[in-house]
């Protein structure tokens, strides 16, 4: 029966493609990353999101052996990877409505960045308050900082925290410099700031808990950057079909070597170099894992983006996750925690232990999706519950 958990990735591969419609030769999808198309790759890798989140409770290499069952060992290592899309999107969706919607910043902070705020803390309380209500016990100041927002009670939040810094950095780049040759280099050193920063902080001592915070950063800035060249790049590989296809082969073969000089880098720079004393050795070695690791999503950021230069998305599964990404992004770590092997780790004891991996996959999928419409409700009181799929 623990074989059964590899269905996994046939119906993954099922879900993504399933409707699409694949052009031939000399043909392209003339919808090449628009609104639609992006959010529906969104949608496909918030589920890869969580079946990165569900193998790490049951077959990361950090696990207990009585506890390791495998099955999805594929998605432990490249969460990061799938962050990286996300965060291509989000870059290459501002640029493109600064460039086309008049006054755009107009009111951008309170469009934009304010939502990511109010969806931080209405997840953060709940996740407070599961965790309160399962007995877990908290000192004043523990309280007082998940309240606050200074720690996360939500594994997940700190996406919604980088995504409005990025969007302040897009805000005032743009605001203060106007053009594309100024604006577009200073978000890149704001984001690079923000990762240098990450790469100064040791694990769980700052608010910066882990390298997950900074080692995708750098793809929002490059969502920019592709949305600025993006027309003329598109045309130019139009007229050189044969180049797009190779350039797809270098994304896999290149992907391999590059994944494989980041498993070295982790192990010969390490992030985990609490032990060195000097605070620039410290910073030399997390920034060249970032790197590797930088460079090890790139290809797969390529291909995934690329491939929708012949591929058009097309099914209501994939509108309808792509509709909810942030919700369901947001709320899924509680029943990741609930019905895994273990509930906050050794915080609070195990609640409902489904030992077998598709059946935890699936009951994980199956309630986070009513939740995901309720927060959803919360979040935005005035749209309907059920988001509207064409």
């Amino acid at each position: 029966m623990d074989k059964l958990v590899y269905l996994c990735y046939p119906l993954v591969l099922l879900l993504l493609f399933w409707g699409s419609k694949w052009h031939g030769k000399k043909q392209w999808n003339e919808e090449f990353f628009n609104l639609d198309q992006s959010k529906m790759l969104q949608g496909f890798l918030a589920i890869c999101v969580m079946l990165h989140h569900c193998g790490q409770k049951t077959c990361a290499p950090w696990k207990e052996s009585q506890y390791f069952v495998p099955g999805l060992d594929f998605f432990v290592p490249i969460g990061y990877f799938f962050v990286a899309v996300f965060f291509v999107c989000s870059g290459f969706g501002l640029y493109k409505s600064y460039h086309t919607k008049e006054n755009y910043l107009k009111g951008f902070l309170w469009k934009r960045v304010l939502p990511l705020i109010i969806a931080f803390y209405v997840t953060e309380w709940i996740f407070l308050g599961i965790r309160l209500l399962d007995g877990e016990k908290m000192s004043n100041q523990q309280l007082i900082q998940f309240i606050t927002g200074i720690k996360q009670a939500n594994p997940n939040a700190w996406f919604v925290i980088t995504m409005p810094l990025f969007y302040l950095f897009f805000y005032i780049s743009y605001g203060l410099l106007k053009k594309d040759w100024l604006a577009l280099p200073a978000i890149w050193l704001l984001v690079l700031g923000w990762v240098l920063l990450g790469c100064s902080t040791n694990h769980n001592e700052g608010f910066i808990v882990g390298e997950w915070w900074y080692n995708s950063a750098l793809f929002f800035p490059l969502g920019l950057t592709f949305a600025k060249v993006k027309d003329k790049f598109i045309g130019w590989m139009k007229k050189h079909g044969w180049v797009y296809v190779l350039s797809m082969v270098v994304a896999v073969v290149a992907g391999y070597f590059l994944y494989r000089y980041s498993e070295f880098a982790q192990n010969h720079f390490s992030y985990y170099c609490e032990w060195v004393r000097d605070p620039s050795e410290r910073l030399y070695r997390r920034f060249m894992t970032a790197l590797s690791q930088f460079l090890a999503a790139l290809p797969f950021v390529y291909f995934m983006v690329m491939m929708n230069l012949k591929v058009k998305l097309n099914n209501k599964a994939l509108r309808f996750m792509g509709a909810v990404t942030l919700e369901f992004y947001l709320i899924h770590a509680i029943f990741v925690d609930l019905f895994g092997f273990h509930y906050r780790e050794d915080v609070l004891p195990n609640i409902c232990n489904i030992k077998n991996v598709l059946l935890y996959v699936y009951v994980v999928f199956a309630t986070s999706l009513p939740a995901t419409l309720l927060l959803r409700k919360i979040l935005h009181p005035r749209q309907p519950m059920f988001p509207e799929i064409k």
